[in-house]
């Protein structure tokens, strides 16, 4: 598994971006596949998560309704897509992927692989 992401920018309020997360390894298509994010001088804090099949996903709170997470397993690729984007929303988005057939994670540690990161400013 080697997860890159993608798709970061500088963005205004209330605008949209779409984050893309490639497993160029091509073997994550059994793998939970995740989101989270982490501001400045904040800890890392769960985004969304999609199971392997795509089936089920599951958000935070401060996201739920405006974020997307969905995955396109012919490409290998998970995406999140965030609307109504706000200032508090900036910061430095990461995929992550876990093989785990019976839980949906939702805490960073329980996550094998990372992506590299890409940065999310919304302006106000």
């Amino acid at each position: 598994v080697q997860l890159q992401a993608s798709g970061g920018g500088l963005v205004q309020a209330g605008g949209s971006l779409k984050l893309s997360c490639e497993d160029s390894g091509g073997t994550a298509s059994m793998y939970n596949m995740a989101w989270f994010r982490q501001a400045p001088g904040k800890e890392r804090e769960f985004v969304a998560v999609i199971n392997w099949s795509g089936a089920t996903t599951d958000y935070a709170s401060s996201v739920q309704g405006r974020f997307t997470i969905s995955r396109d397993k012919a490409k290998n690729t998970v995406y999140l897509q965030m609307a109504s984007l706000e200032p508090e929303d900036t910061a430095v988005y990461y995929c992550a992927a876990v093989r785990d057939f019976v839980r949906l994670p939702v805490v960073g540690r329980d996550y094998d692989y990372w992506g590299q990161g890409t940065q999310v400013t919304v302006s106000s």
